[in-house]
């Protein structure tokens, strides 16, 4: 298998991670992943964000509208909404690295708006060697994905964030992985006040155990 017909085709992006990867190594390279078909319609690859020294790391679905404009993680309104929960928690934005599982923006177009659509599982797994160089490169000591589509990439299939969230779980990947919800679900929520409270909460977990690792 060449590294072209990866570019071109359904394999995954691992012949494109450079050795001995830096974030802006990273970063660059990813810039033109073709590795599933999701850059056609992407505007650019959207890298994470953050210090190589970030003791926490937050990981996502894949960037929304305001994300793949601007090149940037957690731009928008969730990104937003999360830079409150985190305030809130008593964690420093300056600690955290921010990124997604999947890297290029999935949507479907309804009128002039462009309307998210989940990642399919081979998405994932296409993108999923630049998940593995940024924990790699950053090391987090706290490892958070945020959403189902990120916990179970990271954690197999079997995870549930509602029977598993805002605990500490066993996982390789990082010394403490702790599961929350995306804050974009509670933009969607009947009751937006109590989600964003239980965010906010489990956020407070993540905050003591990075006090304790």
């Amino acid at each position: 298998m060449t590294q072209q017909s990866l570019l071109d085709g359904n394999e995954t992006a691992a012949p494109l991670v450079p050795p001995k990867p830096t974030l802006p190594k990273l970063r660059e390279a990813a810039a033109g992943c073709k590795a599933c078909d999701l850059w056609k319609t992407g505007t650019q690859t959207v890298y994470g964000e953050g210090a190589q020294t970030a003791q926490i790391m937050f990981v996502g679905e894949q960037p929304g509208d305001r994300e793949d404009i601007e090149g940037r993680p957690f731009v928008g309104p969730a990104g937003r909404l999360l830079d409150n929960a985190l305030a809130e928690a008593g964690i420093d934005r300056k600690l955290a690295y921010v990124t997604n599982a999947v890297k290029h923006f999935k949507w479907t177009p309804r009128g002039k708006r462009r309307i998210h659509q989940k990642p399919n599982w081979s998405e994932i797994a296409a993108c999923r060697p630049w998940l593995d160089g940024e924990l790699a490169v950053v090391k987090p000591r706290v490892l958070v994905p945020m959403g189902a589509t990120a916990a179970q990439a990271l954690l197999g299939k079997q995870f549930r964030v509602t029977r598993d969230r805002g605990r500490p779980v066993e996982s390789e990947l990082a010394p403490v992985v702790i599961a929350t919800v995306h804050p974009s679900s509670i933009l969607r929520a009947d009751d937006r006040e109590r989600e964003y409270r239980g965010l906010v909460e489990d956020l407070k977990t993540v905050a003591r155990a990075l006090g304790q690792t």
